[in-house]
């Protein structure tokens, strides 16, 4: 898997799991992103060495980051960068 679907999809599983909610357990963002046909057992695996616990996204996404750089994965998924929200 390329690391550009890798952040799409975690993108996108983080944009529904967090929508209306201020932080969120790991097993829920596990339980959605299991769902995704594009992350692969592998990608699903970052999200088990991530401590149980209520998140918010900011700390998900650096959490999630996190793994990667442990992982040394960072040249081939990237991180997961998120754009500035002014709304």
């Amino acid at each position: 898997m390329s690391g550009h679907v890798f952040q799409d999809e975690m993108r996108q599983v983080l944009d529904e799991v967090y929508r209306g909610r201020e932080t969120v357990a790991v097993r829920d963002v596990y339980a959605q992103a299991s769902a995704r046909l594009h992350l692969t057992a592998d990608m699903l695996a970052h999200l088990n060495e991530i401590p149980e616990g209520a998140y918010t996204r900011q700390e998900m996404v650096a959490a999630i980051n996190r793994v990667i750089l442990h992982r040394n994965e960072q040249d081939t998924l990237g991180l997961i960068d998120e754009p500035s929200r002014t709304e």
